[in-house]
């Protein structure tokens, strides 16, 4: 094992060098095998012979070489690795063939096909006990992961105390960009610069970088990692400086690298003043408590100091989960908090809530937001978001609430599916009852996809990427606008407190981000290579086509009509709305048509309501044609 370990050490370039040679002689002996097995004998003139056998090792040589099989990483190889393997193989014995029977060289004909044989084995064998050991016997007895530090400051010199804890990693050495640390020794350990980072993986063999800079701007962790990309390595990163010193985490609590990272997207210090206007010290109520957005907005609320905080929610387990997570916060003993079941389709259950808890402001979180879902489920999802939305801000309205906060999202604007156009109607309702409820302010807040909920492409396409791939992308040029939840729960209040009432309020997302992109950027830093037109690589990116409903892009503005507010991530949208009673006939309408599944009824009725109302997917016909073939239609199953 002292010699296993001793290769395991070498420098890539020597293990590149050992496995030539390997090579190089067990095909000599492949070649030589293959005759006494052809002849049944072990004496034969092997000076005959020797030309045809000296030839094998100096064709398979470079073949290999051009093939990558000295370049693939051996304890990730695979099936296509054995393809490649099978290929190789078989091009090199093809053209030694032919060179033997065009020189006219002395060897067995039929020992070709022998010799063939036995090195596709092995090759085989080789590489499979290369891989054996790198994998369970190095692993099990003393394979250690190589890494560097990136960053040789105070944070990076606790984080290598931490590592020498751990007899797993090993520290190659610092990378930082500061020239008077370079060639110094930190703990037994050399500083280097970053154009030293590539012959430290060749040398060394390094696998993960951990970036240990916790108070780095959001745009320089992002210039950082953009560098690191084109790296063969992991990269993994310190939680925030705000973590460690609230004592969350340590220096030793590695995380990988989150999108919000890849984003860099600087954080913009909250106005005190906003949060304050709406929460403090007065009964605030949040729809929708247990969803990704609800149950964010409710550890901010609290933090806030209401009088009480009440938390709406339809399902049982989800009401369960934020209460219990949010009495374990100290803020919770100076505030009440009321955990209430129900829908906000119950108007008498809703107009109970408030008037006998005396509400100040709703938070209307309760949607059903997945598309693909709701474009399934088309009555429950207009019943939920949009008239949903109206029975309880018309509620909120006549008992007194006296501001009403609207969850909206993107896919509301030029909506190509049910979701954002059962947004836009719920929007429209608010503008509408905004005219008839003077007293009571109606505010609407629209932002794009949100980091970490239910849904998100960042854990699908790790957990993706964790099983060996492929991962899954809808369409080559699909966009989307990101952003963190903290950071859109702190906008929603802020933006609420905003405005007169009526007000459209639409968050700055920052750039579109291309998906493709993303996808390729968290293989990457996961320390793998996409899978390229050769066949190169270790995960495969699959396009699997838009799904029912789904943009390639999304919008936040209806029109160009946008105003700045005093808040820098804020703007005002200034959009038409339908006068009250339209809108209400308009609502009796549709569910109307809805109730009697009359969907070219519904698409044709939300067309003349939501301005820009696009859908081409074809549920529709779908939905049709499970009626006629006497199945009932999913909408029905739900209903």
């Amino acid at each position: 094992m002292r010699i296993v370990r001793q290769l395991v050490d070498l420098p890539r370039w020597a293990k590149r060098t050992v496995s030539v040679s390997l090579d190089v002689v067990g095909l000599l002996f492949v070649a030589v095998l293959a005759i006494w097995l052809r002849l049944g004998d072990t004496v034969f003139p092997l000076t005959t012979y020797a030309p045809a056998i000296l030839l094998l090792p100096l064709l398979a040589v470079p073949v290999f070489i051009n093939q990558g099989l000295y370049r693939a990483v051996i304890r990730y190889i695979g099936s296509r690795f054995a393809f490649t393997v099978f290929v190789s193989v078989s091009v090199v014995f093809a053209v030694w063939a032919a060179a033997i029977f065009m020189l006219d060289l002395k060897y067995p004909r039929s020992s070709i096909v022998i010799s063939w044989l036995l090195a596709l084995l092995f090759i085989a064998v080789t590489r499979m006990s290369m891989r054996w050991l790198l994998t369970q016997g190095v692993k099990s007895s003393f394979g250690r992961k190589r890494v560097v530090i990136f960053g040789a400051g105070s944070s990076g010199q606790q984080l290598l105390n931490a590592i020498v804890r751990i007899p797993g990693l090993k520290v190659i050495g610092f990378i930082d960009d500061d020239k008077a640390l370079k060639k110094h020794v930190i703990g037994s350990v050399k500083v280097y610069g970053r154009a030293d980072l590539q012959r430290l993986i060749n040398d060394y063999d390094v696998s993960e970088v951990f970036l240990a800079i916790p108070s780095l701007r959001a745009s320089r962790r992002k210039a950082i990692l953009e560098w690191l990309e084109p790296y063969a390595v992991k990269v993994s990163t310190l939680p925030g400086m705000d973590e460690i010193v609230a004592g969350k985490v340590s220096f030793s609590d590695i995380r990988e690298v989150e999108i919000e990272d890849l984003l860099g997207r600087d954080c913009v210090q909250p106005v005190q003043a906003l949060l304050d206007r709406c929460i403090k010290d007065q009964v605030v109520m949040v729809t929708g408590a247990g969803g990704s957005i609800g149950s964010e907005l409710c550890r901010q609320i609290l933090k806030q100091q209401p009088k009480e905080l009440i938390l709406f929610e339809v399902s049982e387990i989800a009401l369960y989960n934020i209460e219990h997570e949010l009495r374990c916060y100290p803020e919770w003993r100076d505030s009440y908090l009321t955990p209430i079941l129900g829908s906000v389709l119950d108007e008498r259950k809703l107009t109970r809530v408030f008037v006998t808890r005396g509400v100040d402001t709703v938070y209307h979180a309760a949607a059903y937001k997945h598309v693909p879902i709701v474009e399934h489920n088309i009555q429950e999802g207009i019943y939920n978001n949009a008239f949903g939305t109206h029975v309880c801000a018309k509620a909120a309205a006549e008992n007194g609430v006296r501001n009403f906060v609207l969850i909206s999202t993107d896919k509301a604007v030029r909506p190509t599916n049910f979701m954002g156009a059962s947004k836009r109607l719920a929007e429209l309702a608010l503008q509408a009852l905004q005219v008839e409820y003077a007293k009571t302010r109606f505010l609407m807040v629209r932002f794009g996809n949100v980091l970490g909920s239910s849904g998100s492409v960042i854990p699908l396409f790790r957990k993706q990427i964790a099983e060996g791939g492929p991962v899954t992308v809808t369409h080559k040029d699909i966009t989307r606008y990101f952003m963190t939840i903290p950071e859109a729960a702190s906008l929603v209040i802020q933006a609420g407190s905003m405005g007169v009432g009526g007000d459209v309020f639409v968050l700055d997302m920052g750039d579109p981000v291309k998906i493709d992109q993303l996808a390729r950027r968290v293989i990457k830093l996961s320390g793998l290579d996409v899978i390229d037109e050769q066949g190169n690589g270790d995960i495969e990116i699959q396009y699997t086509g838009l799904r029912p409903g789904e943009k390639l892009y999304e919008e936040l503005l209806i029109g160009e009509n946008v105003d700045g507010t005093d808040h820098p991530r804020i703007m005002k949208a200034h959009d038409d709305f339908i006068p009250y009673t339209q809108l209400t006939e308009a609502y009796i309408e549709l569910e109307a048509k809805l109730e009697s599944y009359d969907y070219d009824a519904v698409l044709v009725l939300l067309k003349q309501l939501v301005h820009g109302f696009n859908h081409t997917s074809g549920i529709v016909d779908y939905l049709y044609a499970q009626e006629k073939s006497g199945t009932e239609s999913l909408i029905k199953l739900v209903k």
